[in-house]
This record gives structure tokens, C-alpha cells and sequence, in this order.
């Protein structure tokens, strides 16, 4: 008997479909998963099989092929567990799959139902290509119930999860979760009140906010760089529906949503250190590539201390995303792109001791190595933090750029 199912494979912020088929005919018993499965997909079939006898399920006995169709796309992920093992036990009933119906869930070897990374952009892109009942981790259905029109059934044991396909058991579908504005700044790290002086970087930081502009402060050891840049989240207002559900796509994908919170709207603010890769600045990573702190920091801010102290290749890779807003990436899977519309907060030291202009130190290095140490930041890098330039006859205000900033 034939049994057919319907799933997803997540590419980037995209996900594409994928129909399960199982068959269950006469022959050795044998078990083969065909349709260009990724190490990840094939490791199901021993998931599957102990998930299936473990919840008191029949597994065939005779010959059985599993297809991932279509064949031509690779498929990975452990979320395809859940819909192999239920085209399976349907087959070995003799019950056709359910129209209209995705399945998404790894399985324990006991038949429960675990997380899977990404169920909220597989759920909007499912409802667009025509699915109406999607069942999930029930961990994960919250998220998932984000999407108007899309009925959303929350699972936590294969078992219930055949019972109620047979209507036997029924399992109640997951409210819809609705999309209320709960912004809070709370117990902030710092504060702009608390910064006392600095009026230039205090009113550069205020216009950076309010206009989306980048920003580079410039200063020695104990200027407060840093402590200025942490105040940023502070005076930025709450993200809106769109901005707030891009950002939870992207956390989404890397498994970062809180359970039965899906959707935050504090403005992402992330601070990576400066030995970073390129691969977790930008994104990268094996096969499809996920998203860097750059889409982390999506409609947030992205702090860089000791500018000059990251890697030039890493530097450089910032100026396409600053320029467009995205950042597309390819590697061996195929080529994704991610959303990187993020506020640019540097701070640097204008030479390597750092006391440089400073009028309580003095600063001990030489011309050349200031310059050196100067050129760590190129021409064009700076030219997007600092925006358009002026010129001669141009008197109008400059955008936030560079700001010095001084101990005194």
C-alpha cells in the first residue's frame, strides 16, 4: 500500500516542499530511503523504525521504500522524521496520507516528538503553497500558530499523532497567537541619564537612533566608548509587527525562539568579540549557510569594540551588507540570503596604547605606526559609517560618523 504525506526542507528564510511517500509491497524486508537524503535524513530510518515498534505501532515486514520527492533537491534536517514515520504506519494500515496536511518533528526513539530549528518559516511558507494543517513539535507550536489561516495541531508522541489521523484520539489545535505589543525596556544594562559629559557623542548616538545611522567613536582607554554604545538599546523605540516577525524568522532558524514567546520587540543588540570569523560575523557554515550576527542583529544595532582589532577580511565583508541591507552567501548547498538591515555602532582607539590627542596621557607611539594601525580601516568601510562626504562648498551638518570622544 502506497501512503503519501507532505513536509518541508528549510533553505535559508525559504522553505521548499516535500512529499513522503512510503510503500509497503511484497519482498525481503528491507528498508531504503531514496530521493538524495543528507546524512542527517538517512539516520531517520533507525530513528523511525525503533520510534514506530516503541510506540506500540506496527513496522512492515515486508519490503518497504521510503521517497523524498522531488529527487532532484537535497534533502537534510531531522524535521523529516516525523512525516516518514507517519507515511509509514499509514502505508502499513492501508490508509491513504491526508490532503492539504504537512508533518514537521525529529523523533526520539521512544516516539516522542522534539524540537526542530525553523518551524516558523516553514509554517508561513507551507501556508503559501497551500497547506491548511500543520503538525508540530508541540514545543514548537506557538510559533508556528503565528500564521493566519494555518490550523496548527501541537504533537508530543507519534502515537497520538497516528490515533488522531485515524480518529481515534482527537488532539485540540493550537490557539492562534496573537500579535500584542508587550515592549518593555526593563532593567537596562546602562543608560544615557547615567553618561555624564560627552554632550558631542551623547547628541551623535541620539541622531544615530532616531535616523538609523552608523556611528564611530573614537577615544581613549576610559572615554566610555562602550559604555555609550550599551545605551543605544535604550533609546531606541519597540520593533513593529513586520520588523518584530522578520527578526523571529531569523531566530527561528537558529533555534533561539523562547517557547510560548515567539515574538519580541526589544531591537536586537549583539556585540560579537573581535577574534570573530568571517563565517560567524557574515554567516557560513557547512551545506546551506546560516545566518551571522549581522542577520542577528536585523532592525537592532551591531556593536563593534576595537574595530581596528578585527580581522581585515571580516571588516571588509560588512561593506555590501551596509550598503544593501542583505548579505547573500554561498557555499556547497546552494545560496541563501538573510536580511541584515542593522544600525553600525564602532568604537575604536585612535593608535595602539591608545593615548593618542589625549590631554592626561601621553601617547608613545611613532607617526608610522599610528598610520599603520589607521589603516586597519579602509577608505571604503569608513565611507559607509561616516556616509556621503562633503565637499569644499558644501556647508550643510554632516551625518553621524566619527565621533571623538575624550577622558576629561
Amino acid at each position: 500500500m502506497l501512503a503519501t504525506v507532505h513536509s518541508c526542507v528549510l533553505v535559508g528564510l525559504e522553505a521548499r516542499r516535500v512529499e513522503v511517500q512510503a510503500d509497503s509491497g511484497n519482498g525481503k524486508p528491507n528498508f531504503h530511503l531514496v530521493g538524495l537524503a543528507a546524512t542527517s535524513v538517512k539516520e531517520a530510518r533507525e530513528r523511525v523504525r525503533s520510534a514506530i515498534k516503541n510506540s506500540g505501532l506496527d513496522f512492515p515486514r515486508a519490503r518497504l521504500t521510503v521517497n523524498l520527492a522531488p529527487a532532484e533537491m537535497r534533502k537534510q534536517g531531522s524535521g523529516l522524521d516525523l512525516p516518514i514515520a507517519v507515511a509509514i504506519a499509514l502505508a502499513e494500515i492501508g490508509k491513504p496520507g491526508p490532503a492539504r496536511t504537512a508533518f514537521l518533528g525529529e523523533l526520539a526513539l521512544d516516539g516522542a516528538i522534539r524540537h526542530v530549528d525553523g518551524v516558523l518559516v516553514a509554517a508561513r511558507c507551507l501556508r503559501k503553497a497551500g497547506i491548511e494543517r500543520f503538525f508540530v513539535p508541540a514545543v514548537d507550536a506557538s510559533e508556528a500558530a503565528l500564521i493566519d489561516g494555518l490550523e496548527v495541531i501541537p504533537c508530543t508522541h507519534l502515537k497520538q499523532v497516528v490515533a488522531h489521523l485515524l480518529g481515534e484520539d482527537s488532539i485540540p489545535p493550537q490557539p492562534f497567537t496573537k500579535a500584542i505589543l508587550e515592549f518593555s525596556n526593563g532593567a537596562l544594562e546602562h543608560d544615557l541619564g547615567e553618561v555624564h559629559g560627552q554632550e558631542e557623542a551623547r547628541r551623535a548616538i541620539e541622531v544615530a537612533a532616531a535616523g538609523g545611522h552608523h556611528l564611530l567613536l573614537t577615544g581613549p582607554p576610559g572615554a566610555g566608548k562602550t559604555m555609550l554604545a550599551a545605551c543605544v538599546p535604550g533609546i531606541l523605540g519597540p520593533l513593529d509587527l513586520g520588523e518584530a516577525f522578520e527578526v523571529a524568522q531569523v531566530r527561528s532558524l537558529l533555534g533561539d525562539l523562547l517557547p510560548g514567546r515567539p515574538l519580541d520587540w526589544t531591537r536586537p543588540f549583539r556585540a560579537p568579540h573581535h577574534g570573530v570569523s568571517m563565517a560567524g560575523l557574515i554567516g557560513g557554515g557547512t551545506g546551506l549557510a546560516l545566518p551571522g550576527e549581522i542577520s542577528r542583529a536585523n532592525h537592532g544595532v551591531l556593536f563593534l569594540d576595537e574595530l581596528a582589532e578585527f580581522q581585515a577580511p571580516v571588516l571588509q565583508a560588512l561593506r555590501q551588507p551596509l550598503e544593501t541591507g542583505r548579505v547573500t552567501i554561498t557555499r556547497s548547498g546552494g545560496s541563501v540570503t538573510y536580511p541584515a538591515r542593522f544600525t553600525l555602532v564602532a568604537a575604536t582607539n585612535p593608535c595602539p596604547c591608545g593615548w593618542l590627542g589625549d590631554s592626561a596621557r601621553t601617547c608613545r607611539c611613532t607617526p608610522a605606526v599610528v598610520d599603520a594601525y589607521q589603516r586597519r580601516l579602509s577608505g571604503p568601510l569608513l565611507d559607509r559609517i561616516r556616509g556621503p562626504g562633503r565637499g569644499g562648498g558644501d556647508r550643510r551638518p554632516a551625518r553621524p560618523g566619527s565621533v571623538g570622544l575624550s577622558t576629561s
